[in-house]
């Protein structure tokens, strides 16, 4: 199982700050799964138009304003890579399975223009998933440790979101996520956001998916969408052979 998936978001907000700080994300991600077991491999681009001296710690989420002048910066961002072990917990029963994550993300972005802290990051969660007939529920929960840039002080976080998704057709669903994420920034407000998306299958190999999100608090986005294709690389090379 080979995947790979593109698009673009955009996300504003100002963060507790007084001036509004936008980002235009586009993320390459490359997924293989080998039974139990799925890896995924994330290269991004990324565009802040924002204060000088601002500092953004994750793309649309809770960036550190700066003071001055509106730039523009753009370039590499942070990339991240992630393993995965697929049912850590199965109750066949229950319908019920956990799964297991442990990111890196590498501060790849340059931290002279203020696109990442120059820090890695390190995330462990736990993914539970409850299935029905057409409806999933999903419930996580994690921690952050937070590399600390000099000169700025830095929480670990815990990071927890709750969900789901509807199949409504044979090549559509919907779902909708509450996400919570303590704030790295001590004094600010926590992060919470809530987001909604559509998936519709283009083709045998191919999807689309929409999504919109809003933020709760102060130290959230005000708004933010983007829209991704996925490609399933395995379905690819079936239809070029049967196209042969």
């Amino acid at each position: 199982d080979l995947r790979f998936s593109t698009g673009v978001e955009y996300s504003t907000g100002k963060y507790g700050g007084t001036d509004d700080i936008e980002d235009i994300y586009v993320p390459l991600t490359f997924r293989a799964g080998f039974d139990r077991v799925g890896v995924r491999f994330t290269v991004p681009w990324l565009s802040v138009t924002a204060p000088e001296d601002t500092i953004i710690n994750d793309p649309g989420a809770e960036p550190l304003p700066g003071s001055g002048a509106t730039i523009t910066n753009s370039g590499l961002g942070d990339v991240v890579g992630a393993l995965t072990i697929y049912d850590l917990y199965v109750s066949d029963k229950g319908n019920f399975v956990i799964d297991a994550t442990g990111k890196i993300k590498f501060g790849t972005a340059d931290e002279t223009k203020g696109l990442g802290t120059g820090e890695n990051d390190y995330t462990l969660q736990l993914d539970a998933y409850r299935f029905f007939d057409r409806l999933s529920l999903q419930g996580t929960a994690g921690y952050r440790l937070r590399g600390e840039p000099p000169g700025v002080d830095l929480d670990d976080v815990l990071l927890a979101s709750v969900g789901g998704a509807y199949v409504t057709s044979a090549n559509s669903l919907v779902g909708m996520y509450f996400d919570y994420r303590e704030s790295a920034i001590s004094g600010t407000d926590d992060v919470q956001e809530l987001s909604g998306f559509a998936s519709f299958r283009l083709g045998r190999a191919w999807r689309m998916e929409v999504y919109a999100f809003t933020g709760l608090t102060d130290s959230s986005t005000d708004f933010g969408g983007g829209i991704l294709f996925s490609t399933d690389l395995s379905q690819l090379r079936v239809s070029d052979r049967q196209d042969y």
